[in-house]
């Protein structure tokens, strides 16, 4: 058995910020989330339907990027199948696209170590 959390998050509420205690998958599934990583200088804009793998010890910003948001998480343990996938669920995005909030096709990179 697995839990799957749903939040949701309007434009105007503050970012929050999340410690990352096991690995962690985050699933858009309305609006655009912004997320952002300590030590990471760039920012990401995750639209519905795209995942992202937050690793163990990460702490994360979270935030509606446009509008109201839902997002859902589950765990990615070795017995979560979408774990074993993980090079397939961290955005690597254009720097220009960063910059503007705009994906249009996101490329994916391996998840950190």
């Amino acid at each position: 058995m697995r839990e799957i959390r749903t939040f949701e998050m309007e434009y105007d509420e503050p970012a929050a910020a999340w410690r990352v205690e096991h690995p962690l998958i985050v699933e858009v599934a309305r609006g655009t989330l912004w997320l952002t990583l300590e030590g990471d200088a760039e920012d990401y804009w995750i639209d519905p339907g795209e995942s992202f793998l937050l690793p163990v010890g990460a702490k994360a910003w979270i935030g509606s990027g446009r509008g109201d948001v839902r997002l859902t998480v589950r765990g990615a343990g070795a017995r979560n199948p979408a774990y074993e996938n993980a090079a397939l669920l961290r955005p690597s995005i254009e720097p220009s696209h960063r910059r503007s909030g705009l994906l249009s096709t996101p490329r994916w990179r391996q998840a950190a170590a």
